[in-house]
């Protein structure tokens, strides 16, 4: 695609801006040079500015689609301020407003057009796009698009069919959720060829400090947030700034903010079941700054761009580590110091199951569909374990590596990184084959606190009723701390090895990669908890240090780079094949494990996480071959 003679400094100039950040004008000439750009950035990183700035200099209409309704309205406004005509088309607006708009739209009197998605399912909006001089398509949150990620939104799966309708377009989709696999798929969705250009940056926040808290109770959890509060805003009134708590219910929203404002707090609760004009008039309040904090679920924060957010918290885990990241990512906007607290509890793995597995318009959801948004959760719970610097696993995830820090300096688990519990992977094997026996006891019959207290040797009248006290496993952790043992056996869960089943009272199980470990045909590759875990009054960071660890390997190196970015490669030209999401291939995690693990026969690659018999007849010989065109012949894999 030719280059047109256009003066970016002129434009941005235009816009009210200065200089460029870091990234911007790189991902700009690249769109207008190649006409395909997928930018990952995060939520406040000037991802507008990547489309609104062409825009505003090439003829003719662009067209964004954005699922924000309000981030459109004050972008239209901001536009217009200077002097570039610009409108929206959303559902809230009157049917005749709308229908003035898209006649001007039709004279090309706009600039910029912002488009809600529902939008793209109407005939006369699209018979107007194919009459339209239309040199651009901006897609906002283009994560929307991935069928079972963490934000689905259906209209999006139109886009597609926009983009055949302007084959001449350029195309940026943006988003600020950058695992490799959900890229992937945004490209398939789109119908970008596999070779667009993917621009990462801006995901480094080294100005937050993330911390893990274990809770136990709603003492606890009040505890922590108090402390919270105390150390970011010192007192109600302070004046120094702001702060979001983020609560997995609605009837926690209402408690939470009744509590802080019986403390004396400006807090007051946010989410879906508020009648519209209350939830607009808290956000109208916190933006403003009138209101100290929110007490919100996960409806509230999407286009907001408070700068003065000093601290957030989440009393649970979310869905994701996309969606952690996404929420906590709104502090420190103004590049000052925020803190970030994620509250995790023994019933959090549980709770999660039983959300994912519940009904959807009373329809039981698609078990591949639960597998997934399993796994993602368990991305989270991973990253909550600890084990390295909590900024650069985040970074490691969103496959950021050229940001990592070697080590923030600020999350709890740097902080604690000269503390050594100095076990060695034999010990780690013993321990982690006698939690998964004690699981295997309790197996499809009780639940998680259950097989705690069997390897604890508590007495329980289950227990006893079951004639499991007289098990060779009962009491095998006696010298442990019962909340030891159920932090070892949520690493076992998170490690693919235990798993949930039943909604009301979930019960474990044991996995067969778990009875792999157990009898030794796989590694036990894990960090034990902390010596004193279970013995804190105020948790510290889950994570350890030490060169007797046994532990995967959070990052891969230059050669094993190289091989993860050719799998998926792979990846997304057999998805495409076979018409189904990257992710049914193979996971992100099963990637990274092939690449770690560089297996030279099929039966080492059943060795790799998500691999079992079923894939490896289908894929093992395409895998392995990957592998060998990578690394070369020097590799020796027998097929």
């Amino acid at each position: 695609m030719t280059t047109l003679p256009i003066d970016l400094d002129a434009g941005l100039r235009q816009l009210g801006f200065a200089a460029f950040r870091p990234g911007q004008r790189e991902a700009i000439e690249a769109l207008l040079d190649g006409g395909r750009v997928l930018l990952v950035a995060p939520t406040g990183g000037g991802k507008s500015l990547t489309y609104q700035l062409p825009a505003s200099l090439l003829p003719g209409t662009t067209i964004v689609v954005s699922p924000l309704i309000a981030l459109m309205h004050d972008q239209v406004s901001a536009l217009e301020a200077r002097g570039i005509s610009a409108t929206y088309l959303a559902g809230t607006l009157d049917g005749d407003v709308i229908r003035q708009r898209m006649s001007a739209m039709a004279r090309g009197q706009y600039k910029l057009v912002y488009v809600a998605p529902e939008r793209l399912t109407f005939d006369g909006f699209r018979d107007l796009v194919g009459r339209l001089d239309c040199p651009l398509v901006a897609i906002d949150e283009a994560h929307c698009i991935s069928e079972w990620g963490h934000d689905f939104r259906p209209e999006y799966m139109q886009i597609g069919e926009l983009l055949e309708q302007l084959p001449g377009a350029r195309v940026l989709a943006c988003t600020a959720t950058a695992t490799p696999v959900v890229r992937d798929e945004i490209l398939a969705r789109l119908g970008l060829p596999p070779d667009t250009p993917q621009h990462l940056r801006g995901f480094a926040r080294p100005n937050l400090a993330f911390r893990v808290r274990d809770t136990q109770s709603k003492k606890d959890r009040a505890a922590q947030v108090d402390g919270l509060l105390q150390e970011a805003l010192t007192r109600p009134g302070g004046g120094r700034g702001t702060a979001i708590i983020y609560a997995p219910s609605r009837r926690q929203t209402e408690e939470e903010a009744t509590r802080l404002c019986s403390a004396g707090w400006n807090a007051a609760p946010y989410h879906a079941g508020m009648p519209g004009d209350q939830r607009e008039s808290v956000q109208r309040a916190f933006t403003a700054g009138a209101q100290e904090i929110v007490v919100a679920t996960n409806a509230f924060g999407m286009g907001i761009d408070r700068a003065d957010v000093r601290c957030i918290a989440h009393l649970a885990p979310p869905s994701s580590v996309e969606a952690y990241y996404q929420e906590a990512g709104r502090a420190g906007r103004d590049g000052a110091d925020a803190v970030c607290v994620l509250l995790v509890s023994s019933g959090d793995m549980a709770f999660r199951r039983r959300l994912i597995e519940s009904d959807i318009d009373g329809r039981a959801p698609d078990p591949e569909t639960v597998r997934h948004r399993w796994n993602l959760f368990l991305e989270l719970m991973r990253y909550a374990e600890g084990g390295g610097c909590r900024h650069d696993a985040i970074l490691r995830y969103f496959g950021d590596e050229a940001e990592t820090l070697s080590g923030c300096g600020k999350c709890d688990v740097c902080l604690e990184l000269s503390d050594d519990d100095g076990y060695d992977a034999d010990e780690v094997s013993r321990v982690v084959r006698q939690a998964l026996c004690g699981v295997a006891r309790v197996h499809g019959r009780f639940g998680i606190g259950a097989a705690a207290r069997l390897l604890r040797g508590a007495d329980d009248l289950r227990l006893q009723n079951a004639g499991l006290d007289q098990s060779p496993t009962y009491g095998v952790l006696s010298e442990k701390a019962e909340e030891w043992i159920l932090t070892l056996l949520r690493r076992c869960v998170t490690a693919g090895w235990v798993d949930f089943s039943g909604t009301d009272r979930p019960v474990v199980l044991v996995t067969d990669e778990g009875y792999d470990v157990i009898h030794a045909r796989r590694p036990a590759r894990l960090l034990l908890p902390p010596a004193d875990a279970g013995k804190r009054t105020t948790p510290k960071g889950a994570g350890r240090s030490g060169k007797k660890r046994a532990a995967v390997p959070s990052d891969l190196d230059v050669h094993g780079a190289r091989i993860f970015e050719a799998l998926r490669a792979w990846r997304l030209e057999t998805a495409r094949e076979e018409g189904k999401p990257p992710y049914v291939v193979a996971s992100d995690r099963t990637l990274r494990d092939i690449a770690t693990l560089r297996p030279a026969t099929m039966d080492e690659l059943q060795l790799c996480h998500g691999i079992g018999p079923a894939k490896v007849e289908k894929f093992g010989k395409d895998i392995l071959g990957v592998l060998r065109d990578t690394q070369g012949s020097g590799l020796g894999i027998n097929v």
